[in-house]
Order: structure tokens, then C-alpha cells, then sequence
């Protein structure tokens, strides 16, 4: 969706506040692709594996069952069995929890120049990923028409394991790479970020021109997150 609309005075609907999940105005010539949040049955089942937990606890207490069920004691097998399904019952609808507010703290914004990740349930976090640090993009679609979309980042820019989780590819711990997980049509999502990085890239390769930089002290490179 585009954020391009104006206000009745003729000025840009974003020029004096921050979009919903942008962490301030957007600069001119800037507007926005496409938003959303990841969906939180994604979120709980296939980051925080609320299902494995599930099944984990049922083979407890049909381990607990079984013996007396087998000399025909059925009270008792309810008995034993009942106290691990409830506290099964319990966790599961604990991650349930979890991932509805971690879906609902979560936004993710594609631009016609950056990512940008607005993430984090107690201590909010926004990363921005500007076109030119993204080196590709994946995107893996599920049976119910969501999708994750890693982002792979050029070399030297990194983002801690710990502070994307769960919005980072699973496993990948030694280079992280930030993730848009679950997101709702991840098929058009995936070609809207398509297209965006491919413009940005013809763009840069037309406008590049050879330069003589004069020597300066080292800058540090642009920081990726900022608390917020």
C-alpha cells in the first residue's frame, strides 16, 4: 500500500508524523510499498514450536497412562495422565500468548529504499536496513499462503542473533541475517521486494560515477538498530 496520499492543505500525510511502524517522518521522495504484521499462529508454532511442546507433553502422559491402562485401571491412568496434560495445556496456550504479542508489537515496512523492522514486545527495537546493505533476499511460502523472507546483508554489517530472534533465519547464528517471518501473501510481499531492490540496484548502477575522495579519519558505519 502507499502512503502517498496528502492532507487537505496539500502537504504529504507523513511530512510532520511518523507512519504506523516507522520510527519518524519519511524523508521526500520516499513513500511506502507494502506493510504488515507476521500472522501469530506463525510466530507460535513455527518459532517458538508450540506444537512440538504439545506433543512432547501428550507422549508424557501416555507414557504416565499406559501401565495402568494396561491392567484396566482407567481411573488411575487419568489420574496420572491429567496433571501433565493441564501443565502441556498451559504451556502451549503461554506460547500462544507469546506469539499473539509478538505478532501484534511487530510491523514490518518495505519502501522504495529500505526495510525496515519495527520489532520487540517489552523493549521496542527498529531496524533499518537501507537497499544498499541488503546483498539478496529468500522467500519460503507454507501451505496456508505465509511465508518467511530472510534478508541476506552485506559483509561487515551485522545484527546480534539474540536481538532479531525470532525475526532471523533459524540456525543461522555465526551471520545473521534478519528475517520476515510469517508474513501474510508472502508471494506478493516476496515480489514487491523484488522489484524495489532490482530498481534500486539499476538506479545506483546508472548514477554511479568514478569519485576522488580525499583521506579522512575512519567513520563508523551506520547503525542498523536503534532502540525506540
Amino acid at each position: 500500500m502507499s502512503r502517498a496520499a496528502k492532507s487537505p492543505l496539500g502537504v504529504p500525510a507523513n511530512a510532520f508524523d511518523a507512519p504506523p511502524g516507522l520510527p519518524a517522518p519519511l524523508p521526500p521522495g520516499e513513500h511506502i510499498l507494502w506493510q504488515g504484521r507476521p500472522c501469530a499462529f506463525g510466530i507460535a508454532a513455527r518459532a517458538l514450536h508450540a506444537r512440538l511442546v504439545g506433543l512432547w507433553f501428550v507422549g508424557l502422559a501416555l507414557w504416565a497412562a499406559i501401565p495402568p491402562l494396561g491392567e484396566g485401571a482407567f481411573g488411575q491412568a487419568v489420574h496420572l495422565a491429567g496433571p501433565t496434560l493441564l501443565v502441556g495445556a498451559g504451556a502451549v496456550a503461554l506460547l500462544g500468548l507469546l506469539g499473539w504479542l509478538s505478532a501484534r508489537s511487530t510491523t514490518y515496512t518495505i519502501t522504495n529504499r529500505r526495510v525496515v523492522m519495527r520489532l520487540g514486545i517489552a523493549l521496542p527495537m527498529t531496524l533499518n536496513l537501507p537497499f544498499s546493505l541488503i546483498e539478496g533476499a529468500g522467500c519460503k511460502v507454507f501451505t496456508d499462503g505465509s511465508g518467511d523472507l530472510p534478508l541476506r546483508l552485506r559483509r561487515g554489517n551485522r545484527v546480534a542473533y539474540l536481538h532479531l530472534w525470532p525475526h532471523a533465519r533459524p540456525w543461522a547464528v555465526t551471520n545473521p541475517e534478519p528475517m520476515m517471518r510469517s508474513v501474510p501473501d508472502a508471494k506478493r510481499a516476496a515480489e514487491i521486494l523484488a522489484r524495489a531492490l532490482s530498481s534500486a540496484l539499476d538506479t545506483t548502477e546508472e548514477t554511479g560515477t568514478p569519485m576522488v575522495i580525499a583521506r579522512q579519519r575512519p567513520v563508523r558505519p551506520p547503525r542498523l538498530a536503534n532502540a525506540s
